[in-house]
């Protein structure tokens, strides 16, 4: 059986690594090379890194922040943020990234996935998704996708979505629920096991973790693949080897490296 990965998320701005609630309300928490190296000697199993203005700001993403992190750790992550265009994921990979997280582009421009796919390999092309509950005809499953951080509703349903994203070539999707993000009441688990269990590829789910718990309930109930943390070990309130102790004393499938 694969093991179940947890994977700290680092929201960056301005060079500095951020977090919010629901995308607002956001401090500052540190440098994010720093951060990257002491989650990964602390036994995380990836990393991933959102550059959250890029986008916005319509620049490309902090190619230097990049090369900083793959030069300074030696476990897989991910890049997201600022990538609107094949190059820009040539040159994340190039830079040391093993994968690139698309999300509203992928919304406007959804060949995006399948030329990404061609060129790299499905394995380096994540669709990145922010669902939030609703009540929208056109989304059977109760689940609509939202793009530029919670600020348009595309009227899109998530679970269709996930699955026409996983036919062009997505090789991993990240299901960021908005209603959960920065809330640390657990995962939404039933959009999470909705996308599971409706696609081929792996499902990380994110948005919510506050408690080692909760990763094992989102593991088990929702058929996550990997897990997403943030808050709870920025905080500092659990390390990843207390998250991962919890883990397999539940019988969850884990790396542990210590």
């Amino acid at each position: 059986m694969l093991t179940k990965r947890v994977i700290p998320c680092l929201d960056v701005r301005q060079g500095r690594v951020t977090k919010g609630v629901k995308f607002k309300n956001n401090i500052d928490l540190g440098d994010p090379v720093e951060m990257a190296v002491a989650y990964s000697d602390g036994g995380a199993d990836e990393l991933v890194f959102y550059d959250i203005t890029a986008s916005a700001e319509r620049r490309p993403i902090d190619i230097k922040m990049v090369e900083a992190v793959a030069h300074a750790i030696r476990i897989p992550f991910a890049v997201g943020g600022g990538i609107s265009q094949i190059a820009d994921m040539e040159r994340v990979i190039l830079a040391g990234a093993e994968k690139v997280s698309v999300n509203s582009l992928a919304v406007k421009n959804p060949q995006i996935i399948a030329d990404g796919a061609k060129a790299f390999g499905a394995q380096c092309i994540v669709l990145g998704m922010d669902p939030v509950k609703s009540d929208n005809p056109n989304c059977p499953s109760g689940y609509e996708i939202t793009t530029r951080g919670f600020r348009e509703f595309t009227g899109m349903d998530a679970v269709e979505w996930a699955k026409r994203a996983a036919d062009l070539g997505a090789g991993e999707i990240v299901v960021n629920s908005v209603d959960a993000d920065g809330t640390r009441a657990g995962f939404e688990l039933t959009i999470t096991k909705l996308i599971s269990d409706a696609v081929g590829v792996p499902v990380v789910a994110s948005g919510g973790a506050g408690r080692p718990e909760h990763l094992v309930t989102v593991f088990d109930q929702a058929h996550a693949d990997a897990a997403i943390v943030a808050g709870m070990i920025h905080t500092g309130d659990y390390t990843i080897r207390q998250i991962k102790d919890v883990m397999h004393a539940a019988g969850v499938p884990t790396r542990m490296s210590w």
